[in-house]
């Protein structure tokens, strides 16, 4: 599936190509990668990825000393559209506290505090990171 047909020219489809031709999917997990090395860089440990329950999904689960930190991570190719947290929500952030709370009613381990952070991160021209600990929406 190398090549879609069109009529009168033929083009290289999506699945064929570099970062700026990654597929939704295979961009966000290329970005959880990159994620998940820049939260243990920075001293977090990780936990768990992609955990996944009928209600939705949590992209990394890590631990700040004794804090749960619950990580949204958004990836763009480029900034041409924004920053990647724009799509970090009120609606969102609900989503992530009741599956935050989820999660942590299957642990044995108790975590005295817990947080929700964002993380964007933009792959063009080259990857910057953008790290909003504790992020709050305003209205």
């Amino acid at each position: 599936m190398g090549r879609i047909r069109t009529p009168g020219r033929t083009r290289t489809s999506k699945s064929t190509r570099t970062v700026k031709g990654l597929r939704k999917q295979a961009l966000g997990s290329r970005g959880e990668a990159l994620a998940a090395a820049f939260l243990e860089d920075a001293g977090l440990v990780v936990l768990e990825r992609n955990f996944r329950c009928p209600r939705g999904e949590l992209d990394i689960i890590a631990r700040d000393g004794d804090t749960a930190v619950f990580v949204e991570v958004k990836t763009r190719r480029t900034a041409m559209l924004g920053s990647p947290l724009e799509a970090v929500t009120r609606t969102k952030l609900a989503r992530i506290r009741a599956l935050a709370g989820i999660w942590l009613s299957g642990q044995d381990e108790y975590f005295p505090a817990t947080r929700i952070d964002a993380l964007g991160i933009i792959m063009e021209p080259r990857v910057q990171y953008f790290h909003c600990p504790n992020i709050q929406v305003d209205s």
